[in-house]
């Protein structure tokens, strides 16, 4: 059974909120699980996307899948069916494509940086901390979320598991409910931005190609991050702090434009 305490951050800060659980330690396809629900959920609620992550996953399969029915159709339709089709289909097809174009570098964007995450956590037996970070770049944040994982490493990998799925939807509600009772998401629109991702680990972590070395990178005095902490019934092995450092994924995802009510 996991608990959740909440505490306030200090210097205006979001918050800070611990998430126990009675798990020896999460393995990699929980942690990316949870990372990737968080992720959508920053971005939906910072108005980068237009609807929830899973939605728009659902429509760009949807639409593409549409297409793909339409251009066999075309193929295998006589010359005079392929002319009535195209007058009365015409209109569609080009909201269809038009669909495709709008939501598809958002969805190579989503799964660039997931896959590349998914690569780093297979490389390394113990990831400190993930960041999300939302702004012009990893230097100018707007916002940052992090989130650490209290461990004594990945959990081993095995056939999946319908309990670990459980746990790590369970875990994955309990950090969104966390960040909305903390106010993620209500500061103004800041337009169409990027969303970087980090991990903070050893600093001998062999580099997979999606990630790079921020060895002195640091937040802004004037931005402080929201902190998930995921506490397992295993504590996290001490790690020398000299050892660890930040790197950030070559991957980024850029907001589309949404349709925001004018403020006031």
């Amino acid at each position: 059974m996991e608990s959740t305490g909440e505490g306030g951050g200090g210097g205006g800060a979001l918050g800070f909120t611990e998430i126990e659980t009675t798990a020896e330690a999460l393995g990699r396809d929980e942690i990316a699980h949870i990372v990737k629900e968080i992720l959508g959920f920053v971005l939906y609620m910072h108005r980068q996307i237009p609807s929830v992550l899973q939605n728009l996953e659902k429509e760009f399969d949807a639409l593409k899948e549409e297409h793909k029915e339409e251009e066999e159709e075309m193929v295998v339709g006589s010359e005079e069916l392929r002319g009535a089709w195209r007058r009365k289909q015409n209109w569609r097809k080009r909201e269809v494509k038009r669909g495709i174009k709008r939501l598809g570098k958002l969805m190579n964007s989503v799964s660039s940086l997931i896959s590349g995450f998914r690569e780093a956590i297979d490389r390394v037996p113990e990831i400190q901390s993930v960041a999300l970070v939302l702004g012009g770049s990893v230097l100018r944040p707007r916002c940052v979320y992090e989130l650490e994982v209290s461990s004594v490493g990945f959990d081993s990998c095995g056939p999946r598991d319908s309990s670990k799925t459980k746990l790590a939807q369970a875990l994955s509600r309990k950090a969104i409910r966390a960040l909305i009772s903390n106010g993620a998401g209500s500061s103004s629109y800041l337009g169409p931005t990027k969303l970087y991702l980090m991990v903070k680990c050893s600093s001998t972590f062999n580099l997979p190609m999606h990630f790079l070395p921020k060895r002195d990178f640091k937040y802004p005095k004037k931005v402080v991050p929201f902190k998930l902490h995921i506490k397992c019934k295993t504590s996290s092995i001490d790690c020398d702090q000299n050892e660890i450092i930040w790197f950030q994924c070559k991957h980024a995802i850029k907001g589309i434009p949404c349709n925001v009510p004018p403020e006031g």
